[in-house]
């Protein structure tokens, strides 16, 4: 019943518009970037999640998606919506806007309604893009959606974005860019865990995936 509630909510247009996008972004992935994905049975097939990836450039959200066959929606910070062609773009793919100087109540409202409607969001659990390509602190922003949704968080580690488009660089250039979804943290998990707990639980994941995949690159 959730997911059948989820798919009302947009028009067929919007839909229709997603998949075009994931198509491209997809072959501009294999084209570009080699792009290498591991652990996609890890996604879950139903239900709400919380997608927790490293940050290491701007093209992070579309090269997540692309990995998943499900809808995935993203946070994205208030300023990003103010060059009007990015808006429009972002908006048209339901992006979720969280204002930085404000409390960011609207936008973990809209973020729990999704999630307790069964979707998929996408958060970046360190908070902005990494300056070295490395992972960085986590915060704990995102465990009173976890905790308050419901679902399971979905690490995921991005290693070659940073290659691809670092932040001193205007536009994008070739790389190879490798992904690996991890072993959900499970819902009971999340609520059994501590705060601190679930940071650490969450940090471990991601480094074991992230060198699983410097291991990968490594050996290519």
């Amino acid at each position: 019943m959730g997911k059948e509630h989820a798919m009302a909510e947009r028009s067929l247009a919007k839909k229709l518009w997603y998949d075009a996008i994931r198509v491209v972004a997809r072959l501009t992935g294999v084209c570009l970037f080699r792009i290498r994905v591991f652990g996609r049975e890890n996604w879950p097939t139903e239900g709400g999640g919380l997608v927790c990836p490293n940050h290491q450039s701007f093209l992070d959200p579309l090269l997540v998606g692309l990995t998943c066959e499900r809808r995935l929606n993203f946070l994205a910070r208030g300023s990003l919506f103010k060059f009007l062609p990015f808006r429009l773009l972002i908006s048209s793919l339901d992006a979720i806007p969280v204002e930085r100087e404000k409390s960011g109540l609207a936008g973990l409202k809209e973020t729990l309604k999704r999630l307790k409607r069964g979707e998929l969001v996408l958060i970046f659990p360190e908070g902005t893009r990494t300056s070295d390509g490395e992972l960085q602190p986590l915060k704990g922003g995102f465990i009173p959606m976890a905790r308050r949704g419901g679902v399971p968080i979905i690490p995921v580690a991005v290693d070659g974005a940073f290659d691809a488009w670092p932040r001193t660089a205007k536009f994008p250039r070739r790389s190879v860019i490798h992904i690996r979804i991890a072993p959900p943290i499970s819902a009971q998990m999340i609520q059994d865990l501590s705060d601190e707990e679930l940071l650490e639980e969450l940090e471990r994941r991601l480094e074991a995936a992230f060198s699983a995949i410097r291991v990968t690159r490594q050996r290519a």
